[in-house]
Parts: C-alpha cells; sequence; structure tokens
C-alpha cells in the first residue's frame, strides 16, 4: 500500500526564482515518512523514551521538475526493503500527476547512543502495510 501525504508550498519553501528550494523536498519526504509511521501506530516519543530511534542513513534524491508556491503536492512513500536493522523507502512527490522529485531513503533504526540495532518484530508487522 502506498502512504500519502499531502502539503502546500508556502513562500518560506522558495527560492529567489519563486521555485521550491532543492533541500526542502527532503523536509517534504521526512513528514510523508514520519507521518507514515504515526499512521502505522508507531509512537516515536514513547521509542525515544526506551532509547530507540530512527536515523537515515543514505539519501538518493533526483529531481525532475520545480514546484512553485501555492502548488499543493503530494508525498507518495512505500516500503521497498526491509531488514533487522535498515528500512529502505521509495518516496516520490507529484504536483497533479506530474512527478517532481523521487527518492530512495535508507533509515536504521539505533539506540541513541548510537549503535544500530534490531527492529522490533512488532515495528516490523506495523510497517509492512507500507511495502511495494
Amino acid at each position: 500500500m502506498t502512504h500519502i501525504f499531502d502539503c502546500r508550498v508556502y513562500y518560506e519553501d522558495t527560492d529567489m526564482a519563486g521555485i521550491v528550494y532543492y533541500a526542502n523536498y527532503l523536509k517534504f519526504i521526512e513528514r510523508g515518512r514520519s507521518t507514515l509511521v504515526r499512521d502505522a501506530g508507531i509512537d516515536q516519543n514513547a521509542l525515544k523514551d526506551q532509547g530507540l530511534v530512527f536515523a537515515v542513513l543514505t539519501v538518493n534524491a533526483n529531481y525532475h521538475a520545480p514546484a512553485r508556491l501555492d502548488d499543493m503536492l503530494r508525498v507518495e512513500t512505500k516500503l521497498a526493503y526491509m531488514s533487522r536493522t535498515k528500512i529502505t523507502f521509495d518516496q516520490r512527490v507529484f504536483r497533479g500527476d506530474k512527478m517532481l522529485f523521487s527518492s530512495e531513503i535508507t533509515v536504521i533504526f539505533m539506540t541513541t547512543a548510537g549503535r544500530p540495532t534490531r527492529l522490533p518484530d512488532e515495528i516490523k508487522t506495523k510497517l509492512q502495510q507500507f511495502a511495494a
């Protein structure tokens, strides 16, 4: 199942040319992933209280077309791969039917001390519904 997150482009998201500043696409997809995790029933604050967090390991980003002020964007997120400690998400940003941005993001599950650790089975089960 694909997870959908909608957002609008605000003035603060744009550069001097009036298009979305390239780094802000990372903010949009972060919001999409965070919302997916919340919608899956995973409480990241409770995990942090247990000393566990998600952290981005790699980002592969491709820019296809610009978004502009006041555009309504749709962030689509799918779980592409999951191992004992890593999750890879395919994420795309659309304006209507036009793809503006695509990415592959790998996150790791780790302790707040910075050591990778296994994903609990409960989290894996909750995320599996978003598998591509």
